[in-house]
């Protein structure tokens, strides 16, 4: 069952959340961070990439780097940017974009509930990028950038967010792409017992976001308890920063993919090829978004086509059922000749918040073909993560994205 607990919060004070919180670090390359940095002297990204304080060329993964990053998180402390929370208690935060809210529980998950099989996940980590984290959570003793939870929804734990709601907001701010943040303060002893125990209920929890930061979190923690040998399990670092997001308030993206070229074969060689598995028509609409699962647009060359399967394609493999497995093995592998599409240079990844249009210019400029996919649904996800089994990389693109540095877990 599930542990979750309260903390206490070191979050902005006064009207500052606006101007603290940023997208997650690695939505940005280190130039378009140093960019939002000059602009916002006050963005968290000078503490999630904190080399855009130092000279251009300057090593982001150096101790230098990681130590400025502790350091301007205590000094934004200590001259009152952020303030810390008395107690231990629970937040909400709710994200408001085209109409649609998701409100999240913000606590703490157990380290131990990652490590048993509790908090389950969808897909693999790169060791490289586990590093980068691992260093910045260690050196700050602060976990900055929530993992990004989701449970099977409970309408007990709907109610009482619901009624929390209710109350006035820390903060409420619109971001700069037009997406609604509001957060709240849970203090009530009963309420906080409440949510404990309505949680500890939940087998399980699935991560949707955020796989390498709560890989990263959990291996500081067994860092620490290894130089700890009394340790008791109750210290602050057996615990990582998460949002619990129910299910059913959650939307995936489609995640499209851009072939750069077409292998050595002709275009009309490469529909034939594809037409020994799918059906394939002229669009009825371009650019091209499939209506349903297990249908693809593919535009090339400024045409868009709709492709169909031409036979059964989904198994009772979670996997292997996947829309973009079907794309990987039918497509994109004996057509293409891409094995591996983690790590072959030739597709690209393109989220679908980037929209259509963007899939044509990737494609036009590279002479290339353009997949438009229907998105994983949540239940998807969660059969995949129940199943103990990992998606392809790129299945899944969450909007909106949550803000790092409106709530930070010290430890």
């Amino acid at each position: 069952m599930s542990t979750i607990r309260p903390f206490q919060a070191v979050r902005p004070s006064g009207n500052l959340a606006a101007s603290i919180a940023a997208l997650p670090y690695d939505v940005y390359n280190s130039r378009e961070a140093r960019s939002i940095v000059t602009e916002n002297p006050f963005s968290f990204l000078k503490i999630d990439r904190a080399e855009t304080q130092f000279p251009e060329g300057t090593d982001m993964y150096s101790l230098q780097v990681y130590e400025k990053a502790r350091d301007t998180l205590n000094s934004m402390i200590a001259d009152g940017s952020f303030v810390k929370d008395a107690s231990p208690c629970f937040y909400i935060y709710s994200l408001t974009m085209n109409g649609r809210t998701q409100s999240g529980l913000v606590g703490c998950a157990a380290v131990d509930d990652y490590l048993n099989g509790v908090i389950l996940k969808h897909e693999n980590t790169l060791e490289e990028k586990e590093l980068d984290r691992i260093r910045h959570v260690d050196i700050c003793s602060a976990q900055t950038g929530p993992i990004f939870l989701t449970y099977r929804p409970d309408e007990q734990i709907r109610t009482l967010i619901g009624r929390i709601r209710q109350e006035d907001p820390l903060f409420d701010f619109i971001s700069d792409d037009a997406v609604r943040h509001q957060g709240w303060m849970i203090k009530s002893r009963n309420d906080i017992e409440n949510i404990s125990h309505l949680f500890s209920v939940i087998p399980h929890l699935y991560i949707a976001d955020g796989h390498h930061r709560a890989a990263s979190a959990v291996k500081v923690g067994m860092k620490r308890r290894a130089a700890d040998p009394g340790f008791s399990g109750d210290e602050e670092y057996n615990f990582f920063l998460s949002v619990l997001f129910p299910s059913d308030e959650l939307q995936i993206y489609d995640y499209n993919r851009v072939v750069t070229d077409l292998n050595g074969y002709t275009f009309d060689e490469v529909l034939g090829m594809i037409r020994n598995e799918f059906e394939v028509a002229p669009a009825e609409q371009c650019p091209y978004r499939p209506k349903k699962k297990g249908e693809f647009g593919l535009y090339h060359g400024g045409k868009w086509y709709r492709l169909s399967p031409a036979r059964g394609l989904c198994t009772d493999d979670p996997v292997k059922c996947l829309d973009v497995s079907v794309l990987q093995d039918r497509i994109l592998e004996p057509v293409f000749g891409i094995h591996d599409p983690k790590t072959d240079s030739r597709i690209h990844f393109i989220g679908g918040i980037r929209g259509l249009e963007e899939l044509e210019r990737s494609a036009d400029i590279s002479g290339g073909i353009a997949f438009s996919m229907y998105p994983t649904s949540m239940e998807e996800l969660l059969r995949v993560a129940d199943a103990g089994l990992l998606m392809p990389p790129k299945s899944t693109w969450f909007e909106p994205k949550l803000r790092s540095g409106l709530f930070i877990h010290q430890f």
